[in-house]
């Protein structure tokens, strides 16, 4: 291998493995305003932008799978399990985060 491909790979092998730390976690996206909770159990998007698209979907896939695990044992219903959880993470949301109220309308807290 010539002398600049190995440190070229060794860049390229370091920013790949950096992507994930990059990633938008959901509280920077709380506390930037790109996503609210809402009575549904599950976040909303704010911002349209593709990184907080995929934040919302991921995020919103593993409550549902969560969501379904308590309902079994519990014997409720998926929905209802998440509308009792979506009350409490709106209850508990912080200062200056945003919500959606059951009027449809985002509120920053």
């Amino acid at each position: 291998m010539r002398p600049l491909r190995k440190p070229l790979l060794a860049a390229l092998l370091l920013i790949g493995a950096a992507q994930p730390a990059l990633a938008l976690t959901l509280d920077e996206a709380r506390h930037q305003g790109r996503v609210g909770e809402t009575f549904s159990g599950y976040i909303a998007a704010r911002q349209q932008d593709g990184e907080t698209q995929a934040l919302v979907k991921r995020i919103n896939a593993g409550r549902s799978v969560e969501y379904q695990r308590i309902a079994q044992q519990n014997n409720l219903t998926t929905d209802q399990v998440a509308r009792i959880a979506g009350a409490k993470l709106v209850e508990r949301a912080g200062e200056g985060e945003y919500v959606r109220g059951l009027n449809g309308l985002w509120m920053q807290k």
